[in-house]
């Protein structure tokens, strides 16, 4: 079992969910407020506030409060365990395709 493993079951349980993933997607250009991150969904601010709960709970988002404004932002690195298991799940052959467009690029002769 890999170190990260409880980090990773946290991050892809909070990823299941539809909503969480529009959420994720929407942070990942800049950070939001609480009123426009719900503003695309039909369901009450209580609900989009347990949705954002789940998200900072796995570590992917993190939010400040300033006044009566609640500001979201995706974690920084906060999708690296993700990346890293994905990685780890590539076949032997995905690497050595890899390998081989490396090795191609760099022995390939440019034309002028």
């Amino acid at each position: 079992m890999p170190k990260y493993h409880d980090e990773l079951d946290a991050v892809l349980r909070a990823l299941a969910d539809p909503t969480r993933r529009t959420v994720v997607e929407r942070l990942a250009k800049s950070p939001a407020v609480v009123s426009e991150l719900a503003a695309p969904f039909s369901m009450a601010l209580p609900s989009l506030m347990q949705n954002l709960c789940v998200l900072e709970n796995a570590g992917l988002v993190t939010s400040q409060k300033h006044g009566r404004v609640r500001t979201v932002s995706l974690r920084p690195g906060a999708l690296d365990v993700l990346h890293l298991w994905l990685g780890e799940q590539r076949t032997p052959a995905e690497h050595q395709a890899d390998r081989l467009g490396i090795h191609m690029t760099r022995t390939t002769p440019k034309e002028t």
